[in-house]
């Protein structure tokens, strides 16, 4: 596949926005007059998983499931990154997400550590989430490359099936600690097991060793890894203005969660949900059981949620601090303002594409890619106020 398939270079220019269905109770769906962005559409790439931009070069980096690295350069050209790992693609598997070390902020992008997540397969018909950290070595302008990749964190253990793997993975504002999303597996009970790190999220030191001052930080490990459990698949992570972890979590049929993350919590999966089994058995809901950590919020359909970041740009003032989420199912983007440890929705934003990843540009400027295949989907598309529209390259992805 040609670079010219890979990445289509498109003018810029407005897309039309699919209009929306019925709101459920509590959506502000907005109108198309009441839109205060437009859109354009930069590049596409081939099922993108993730995003990150460099600070300091203006670049953007996007993993693609199959096992691909792409990159954007703010002059619109693209790259690629060798030295990917193998990854077992297939299902909800395959590269997953990207995050540059803190404190990279030189202009030149020549040498930057990175962190990736990806599955790998385990002995038999079994997999599981991985991350490792490499140097990221671009001797060329569209040339970039991994060395000393290192997995340095796996799931434990690793079980059959291809779904619900997590693997999201966000830096403290501080920069000392590195979170990791592991999803159940889809097998339910080791979410409340701590004697895996399925089902949970799990705080790290840079190099991948167990943080110290954890909640289990006295047991063997995995256990001395888990920050929180109880999780069923969470698939944001997210540090708001006060410095607080956020998760966005996927719940079964209904019961979608955005949710405060709190040392030692238990998230109540699969004990509880504001949602049902998939063959419609009932789940207990979390308002029975006030001694589990309750969800900020949680929707009922559901808006299966990709990512989300906090926004604190200067483009759109009236959503500093808010959370916007992407969303694959019912609408693109969902405005939620933050109310101490709760949470209100405050607008969708209708696309028609499932919209699978964000990043913040330091011109205010949001970034958005769509889920999906080349042939049909994965855009990358960039939201600017309708007020001050300007061209702008990529940059710095926010504390996410």
């Amino acid at each position: 596949m040609n670079a010219r398939h890979l990445l289509i270079a498109l003018s810029p220019l407005a897309l039309t926005l699919a209009s929306c269905g019925n709101a459920a109770t509590g959506e502000k769906a907005a109108a198309e007059g009441d839109r205060p962005f437009v859109v354009e559409s930069y590049a596409q790439f081939d099922e993108p998983w993730a995003m990150a931009l460099d600070a300091g070069s203006g670049t953007l980096f996007v993993t693609e499931r199959k096992g691909s690295i792409r990159f954007l350069t703010p002059d619109r050209k693209i790259g690629q990154v060798s030295g990917v790992p193998k990854v077992d693609y297939g299902g909800q598997g395959g590269l997953g997400d990207i995050l540059f070390a803190p404190g990279q902020n030189g202009t030149k992008l020549d040498r930057r550590v990175v962190y990736l997540s990806w599955v790998e397969a385990g002995d038999g018909d079994t997999r599981g989430a991985v991350v490792g950290k490499a140097d990221l070595v671009c001797p060329h302008a569209l040339q970039c490359r991994l060395d000393g990749l290192k997995v340095i964190w796996r799931q434990a253990p690793k079980v059959t099936g291809r779904g619900h793997y997590s693997h999201r993975l966000a830096f403290s504002p501080d920069g000392k600690y590195l979170f990791v999303s592991s999803g159940e597996r889809q097998k339910f009970t080791p979410a409340q097991d701590l004697g895996t790190n399925l089902g949970k999220i799990v705080r790290l030191l840079p190099d991948g060793s167990p943080a110290p001052g954890n909640p289990f930080a006295g047991r063997s490990t995995p256990a001395d890894q888990i920050w929180s459990y109880g999780h069923r698949n969470v698939l944001g992570l997210a540090f708001d203005p006060q410095g607080r972890l956020w998760d966005l979590e996927h719940g079964p049929r209904g019961g979608d969660e955005l949710n405060l993350v709190k040392p030692g919590a238990n998230y109540g999966w699969p004990l509880v949900s504001d949602g049902d089994h998939y063959d419609g058995k009932p789940i207990p809901r979390n308002a029975t059981r006030p001694d589990l950590a309750q969800p900020a919020i949680s929707w009922n359909p559901v808006i299966a949620p990709g990512d989300f970041i906090f926004y604190n740009g200067a483009g759109f003032p009236a959503w500093k601090g808010q959370a916007i989420i992407t969303a694959m199912v019912g609408s693109g983007l969902v405005r939620v303002r933050i109310d101490g440890d709760k949470a209100i929705e405050e607008a969708r934003y209708p696309f028609d594409k499932r919209i699978r990843d964000i990043v913040q540009g330091p011109d205010g400027a949001i970034w958005l890619i769509e889920d999906g295949e080349e042939s049909d989907s994965g855009h990358l598309l960039r939201l600017s106020p309708k007020q001050a529209r300007a061209a702008a390259g990529p940059a710095t992805r926010t504390a996410n």
